[in-house]
């Protein structure tokens, strides 16, 4: 019989690309949404339109926060597989929404996890949490499964339970739950929020003849990216295991956000110069021997409590789950700026 799944959060950057690698398997997906007033499918809306996949693909309206919701969905598919990837994922609005983000990024996992659970089901389940896991300030070692947790946000204390939540489960009640542990994860669908993609946004506008100016905060925050393709493969690998583990998933490498600016002006030929320290610090682009303002820091783009360095280890998915990345930084960052270079030359088309 033909395996099914259910994702949440399945119109973001991860659930979109799993749906598709799920119905390339040869899985029925089911995929859970808020309801909303507008419409936010853009990164699932070719899959509808695929003769292919549609008669495949299904779209429920359901809610972390909402426990009945859930059931129902739960109870009529009764799913080979859910992966949990739904939550309000950005760190610096979990600052400004902490309430909202531990109901939906630390208490939905239970709520799925009790419906398995109340439900006899024999449904293996996937919880995605995050490298904001841990956070010793200062301390530049790599980070694997046996490190010491120390959240430094909202959004990272939520996922902490989730994960804790995930293993409580797993064995109290012989449930197959895993833990992904993962790193960043980059690519154009990546929402416009986060600065990976502020940044790709920008230079985009930037060489296509936008005179406006980037702000910024901490660029001398190191962070371990990898491609959100590479590492939804591993969240379905996690869950082919004979027995549920938790596994770290990571490319081991760092670097900070201003070494993604300047490998971003590489790539399109920018010519950038820095100058000044601190909040004082800016970017120039030398265009026609002319210095031109690019990027400036700005105050409020800084968080309350940050983490200054993360860096895996996976070791141990490389060994079990024969992880090896397809792509590198210099391949993420290449691909997000011609996508949008490409979105940016389809607006403009449409306005003149």
């Amino acid at each position: 019989m033909r395996k099914t799944a259910i994702i949440t959060g399945v119109t973001g950057q991860d659930g979109s690309y799993l749906a598709e690698f799920l119905l390339k398997k040869g899985y029925i997906v089911h995929g859970i949404k808020r309801k909303s007033s507008s419409f936010n499918t853009n990164r699932i809306d070719h899959i509808f339109e695929s003769p292919k996949y549609k008669s495949n693909f299904f779209l429920h309206y359901g809610d972390l926060t909402d426990t009945d919701s859930l059931t129902k969905i739960i109870n009529k598919v009764k799913p080979n597989e859910i992966y949990n990837l739904g939550a309000q994922s950005h760190v610096g609005v979990s600052f400004e929404n902490p309430v909202y983000t531990a109901e939906v990024s630390g208490l939905g996992s239970l709520r799925i996890l009790e419906i398995i659970r109340f439900l006899g089901l024999k449904t293996k389940f996937y919880q995605a949490t995050t490298s904001e896991l841990f956070g010793e300030k200062g301390k530049k070692n790599k980070f694997n499964e046996k490190s010491e947790f120390n959240p430094k946000s909202p959004y990272g204390v939520s996922k902490l339970f989730a994960h804790h939540i995930t293993k409580v489960y797993r064995e109290s009640y012989g449930i197959f739950a895993s833990n992904g542990i993962l790193f960043n994860h980059e690519s154009p669908r990546r929402g416009e929020t986060f600065v990976t993609r502020k940044i790709t946004m920008f230079l985009a506008k930037r060489v296509l003849g936008s005179k406006e100016v980037l702000n910024l905060g901490n660029i001398y925050a190191k962070r371990d990216w990898g491609h959100a393709k590479d590492y939804v493969e591993m969240q379905w690998k996690i869950l082919q295991q004979k027995k549920p583990d938790d596994f770290v998933i990571s490319t081991d490498n760092t670097f900070s956000v201003k070494e993604f600016i300047n490998l971003a002006c590489k790539i399109l030929k920018i010519k950038i110069h820095w100058k000044g320290k601190g909040l004082n610090e800016k970017a120039y682009e030398i265009k026609n021997k002319k210095k031109l303002l690019l990027i400036k820091i700005n105050k409020k783009y800084f968080r309350p409590l940050d983490i200054d360095y993360l860096r895996g280890d996976s070791s141990k998915a490389k060994k079990v789950l024969k992880y090896k990345a397809k792509y590198n930084f210099k391949d993420l960052v290449k691909e997000m700026l011609y996508s949008d270079i490409n979105q940016q030359k389809k607006i403009l088309n449409k306005i003149y």
